[in-house]
Formats: structure tokens, sequence, C-alpha cells
């Protein structure tokens, strides 16, 4: 049962949709959320050039993001847990005719070591990366190690007002800059989803 799946598909601007695989059991990762969404309709709105660009997506679940950002001529590597790479794979392999760059996915534990992951890439990706306390840490060490001096970090991200969520979200970003939502895709925004732009501070 846990193999379950139910497909979600995310339409683009030029082209067939994406089809997404995603689990009804498996946790939190195995869901096509709405800041992905956001997110992935963000990136074609042409805002950031990704054509032959070298980007990552952290704990990237189904790979929505960063499958989008193959279709626009990214060259991408999708990662998550051991746990979610059948899914990220399964979803690779769906949409591989829509892909004008290049995907693949990976491990990547946050916090552990990122040699493999180097040099840094153009652009990090992250949706709907803040929610758990414990891996404030792990997360902020695995950016620091990734984000070279012309790293572009697009992290989207639903504000929650439950428990401890408007604390974290503080901690979060020492330096980012809020993309406006008028920015966003015309049908694929909320008041509630921001997207940030996140850079390296300069030494």
């Amino acid at each position: 049962a846990a193999m379950a799946g139910f497909v979600r598909e995310l339409e683009r601007r030029a082209g067939p949709a994406l089809r997404l695989e995603q689990r009804a059991a498996g946790g939190v990762g195995c869901v096509v959320w709405d800041a992905a969404l956001v997110l992935a309709k963000f990136l074609e709105t042409g805002a950031c050039p990704l054509a032959r660009r070298h980007v990552l997506e952290l704990g990237a679940g189904t790979g929505a993001v960063g499958i989008m950002a193959a279709t626009l001529g990214a060259n991408v590597t999708v990662t998550d847990l051991e746990e979610l790479q059948e899914l990220l794979m399964v979803n690779i392999e769906n949409n591989k005719h829509l892909v004008t760059g290049s995907v693949r996915a990976k491990v990547l534990k946050w916090g552990e070591d990122v040699t493999e992951f180097q040099p840094p890439p153009d652009y990090i990706l992250m949706a709907d990366c803040i929610y758990y306390e414990e891996s404030l840490e792990p997360l902020l060490k695995t950016l620091k190690e990734l984000t070279g001096p012309d790293t572009c970090v697009l992290c989207c991200y639903e504000q929650r007002t439950m428990g401890k969520n408007p604390e974290i979200e503080r901690k979060y970003f020492e330096v980012s800059v809020l993309i406006e939502c008028s920015r966003h895709d015309e049908e694929y925004r909320s008041e509630d989803i921001h997207i940030l732009n996140i850079h390296r501070k300069a030494t």
C-alpha cells in the first residue's frame, strides 16, 4: 500500500504538463506541496535564467521544482534522503521527454559531507524545507558549504503560524530578499507563500 501513488499534473506554459507521482504513505517528502508549485511556476516566469546553469535542489521530495528547472534547460541535481530516491527516479523517468537540460537524483543528508556536490552551483532551490527545528542547524551548515559567492538560493515556503514555526522562520535567514508576490506566476501564488532570494554575505 505504501507504494500506491496518485499523480499530480503540473501545467507548463510551453508543452505538456509534468506528471508527478506522489505516495499515499511515506512522510512529508512524498507529496507535491503548494510551495513547490509556486516555486516551480516562478521559475517558468523567466525571472532567473536557467539554461545551462548548474542547479541543486535540497529536500526535493517528488522532484517537482528541480524537474521543472530541467525542462527550462538547467542541469539539475535533485537531492533528498535515501528513502525518497525511488520516487525521485520514477518522476525523472516519467518526465525525461520534457527535459531540455539534464536531471539526476542523489542522496544528500543535511549536515553531512557535500564534497561531491562541489563546485558550488549557480542556483540552490528549496521548497518548504523550513518546519523542523531539529533540521535547522544541519540545513544551515549544508547551505553555507554549498553556497559560493555567485550562488543564488531560492527558498519558497508557506508561512505557518503554528507552534514554533514563526520563530524558526525568523532564525533562518540573516540575508534574504523577499521576491514580491506580484512577480510570482499569476495563477500559482498566495499571500501565505513567500519566495526568498538569498545570497552569501560578502566576507
